[in-house]
């Protein structure tokens, strides 16, 4: 699958059904840069797995704010509409397809 954008209006519909990992970002994070190939590889890899799905926080506070984002990147981790877990900060690929993993 590929990488998905998201807005406030969309986000809940994207997160609804399945697995899905919300990566919550600006473009003017340095560590949110970083894990962006990270993202794709992950994608590559686990794309039948999990849907990744990014949201611009400057441009969607709205859902930014309703899960207490505070910090980016966040990765939030979606199992049919509900969270499942949560990571915030750069992580390697591996520490991510082993999130994705126990939750699959």
């Amino acid at each position: 699958m590929a990488i998905l954008d998201v807005t406030d209006q969309n986000f809940a519909k994207e997160t609804a059904e399945g697995l899905v990992l919300a990566d919550f970002w600006a473009p003017w994070c340095g560590p949110c840069k970083m894990i962006a190939p990270v993202l794709e590889d992950l994608d590559k890899e686990l794309g039948e797995k999990v849907q990744i799905v990014k949201l611009n926080v400057d441009e969607n506070q709205e859902t930014a704010a309703k899960f207490g984002v505070m910090s980016i990147p966040t990765l939030l981790l979606f199992k049919d509409g509900n969270v499942v877990d949560q990571v915030v900060g750069f992580r390697p690929k591996e520490a991510l397809v082993d999130l994705v993993n126990k939750h699959a």
